[in-house]
C-alpha cells in the first residue's frame, strides 16, 4: 500500500509539473516580448533559411525570447513550412505566434518611392538616390536597358518616357535594375493592347504616342485640358505644322547642361533635333515620363480643330483654330497681362 501511495503521489506531482510546464509553454508562445531598445528592429531572412536559423536571427535581434521558444511556437502554429524570406520590420512587442504569422504572410518591410508625372531620367535618378535606394548613376545606367522595350520601340536609345510615374512600394535593397523593370512593366500593363491597336489604326507607333504624351504632360497639368492639347499636336502633325513646343527646347537645353530655369528667345534658336521650333514634326523621342491620362489624350484626342493654345498664366490655357484668333489671345493673355503686372 505504501508503494502504491507513493506512486500515486509521484503521479500527481508529475501531472502537476506537466500542467505547469504546459501552462508555461502556452504562456511563452502567447506572451508579447521585445528586447530591442531602438524604435525599430529589422530582421533579414535570406531565401533558403531554415526554421532553426530563423529563430536564432529573431532571438539575436531581441524579437523573440529565445530560439527554443520560437521553435515551440512554430510547432504550436503548424506553419513551419510557410515562413517566407525577406526583410521584416518590428517596432513593438509581439508574441512569438504573432511574429510567426507576420513572417508566414510574407509581410516584408517596404519603402515608398514616388515619381511624379513629367520627370526625365536624371530627375528620377535623383529621387532614387534621395530616397536612399542607391546612387543616381545606378538608376541612369539601368534606364539605358532598352531591351526592356525592344518589343514596343526598337528605336529607343534609353527608357525615357517608358518609366511609368507612380508610387512604388519596394523592399529595402531593391536594385535600380529591379525598379526600372517594374516601372517598364507597369507602363506595358497600362498602355495595353487595345490602346496600342487604337494608336496603330491612327497611324501612330508606340514611340510617337509616348512622345506626344510627353508633350501633353509637360504642357498642362489640368485633366480637362489634356485631350485638347493632344488634339492640337495631332492636328499639327496632320497639316505638317511645327510642334513649336517650349518643353522640347527645355529638354534639349537640360541635356546640354544649359538650362537655368528660364527660357529666353535666344534659346528657341538652340540647335538640337529636340528643338521643335527649328525642326518640323515630333522630336526624336519622349521628353518626359507621361502619366496614363496623357497617354490616353494622345491616342484619343478631343474632336476639335484647334491648332494653337496660349497660357492664361494660372495653369490653364485658351485654345484657337486660326492664327488670327491665336494672335488675339496672345495679346490679351500675354502682352496685356504682363504690361498690367509691370504697372502694379
Amino acid at each position: 500500500m505504501r508503494i502504491l501511495k507513493r506512486l500515486l503521489v509521484l503521479a500527481c506531482i508529475l501531472a502537476g509539473l506537466g500542467v505547469a510546464a504546459g501552462w508555461l509553454v502556452y504562456t511563452r508562445v502567447h506572451e508579447p516580448y521585445r528586447a530591442f531598445t531602438s524604435a525599430e528592429q529589422f530582421v533579414d531572412i535570406p531565401p533558403g533559411t531554415g526554421a532553426a536559423a530563423v529563430g536564432a536571427r529573431l532571438a539575436e535581434a531581441g524579437v523573440v525570447r529565445d530560439a527554443n521558444t520560437f521553435r515551440v511556437a512554430l510547432w504550436f502554429s503548424g506553419r513551419a513550412r510557410e515562413l517566407k524570406a525577406g526583410e521584416y520590420r518590428f517596432e513593438r512587442e509581439l508574441s512569438p505566434l504573432e511574429v510567426i504569422d507576420r513572417i508566414a504572410r510574407g509581410d516584408v518591410y517596404k519603402r515608398l518611392i514616388t515619381f511624379r508625372e513629367g520627370l526625365i531620367i536624371p530627375e528620377m535618378a535623383r529621387v532614387f538616390e534621395e530616397r536612399g535606394f542607391g546612387p543616381a548613376a545606378e538608376f541612369e545606367r539601368a534606364a539605358r536597358n532598352v531591351a526592356l522595350v525592344a518589343d514596343l520601340d526598337p528605336a529607343a536609345r534609353d527608357l525615357e518616357g517608358y518609366l511609368f510615374p507612380e508610387t512604388y512600394a519596394l523592399p529595402r535593397g531593391t536594385s535600380a535594375d529591379e525598379l526600372v523593370a517594374q516601372m517598364v512593366g507597369l507602363f506595358k500593363r497600362l498602355y495595353d493592347e487595345p490602346m496600342r491597336s487604337e494608336a496603330a489604326a491612327a497611324g501612330l507607333t508606340t514611340r510617337q504616342v509616348v512622345t506626344l504624351a510627353s508633350l501633353v504632360e509637360k504642357e498642362t497639368a489640368r485633366p480637362e485640358e489634356r485631350p485638347l492639347v493632344g488634339a492640337v499636336y495631332r492636328n499639327r502633325l496632320k497639316v505638317g505644322m511645327g510642334m513649336q513646343a517650349d518643353p522640347t527646347v527645355i529638354y534639349a537645353l537640360q541635356h546640354a547642361g544649359r538650362y537655368d530655369g528660364n527660357l529666353s528667345r535666344d534659346d528657341l534658336q538652340f540647335d538640337s533635333p529636340y528643338n521643335t521650333y527649328r525642326y518640323a514634326g515630333l522630336p526624336p523621342g519622349p521628353i518626359a515620363s507621361p502619366g496614363l491620362a496623357s497617354l490616353v489624350a494622345s491616342v484619343r484626342p478631343a474632336p476639335v480643330s484647334h491648332l494653337y493654345f496660349v497660357s492664361r498664366n494660372d495653369g490653364s490655357h485658351v485654345f484657337a483654330d486660326t492664327l488670327a484668333e491665336h494672335n488675339r489671345n496672345v495679346q490679351e493673355w500675354q502682352v496685356r497681362y504682363f504690361r498690367q503686372q509691370r504697372r502694379r
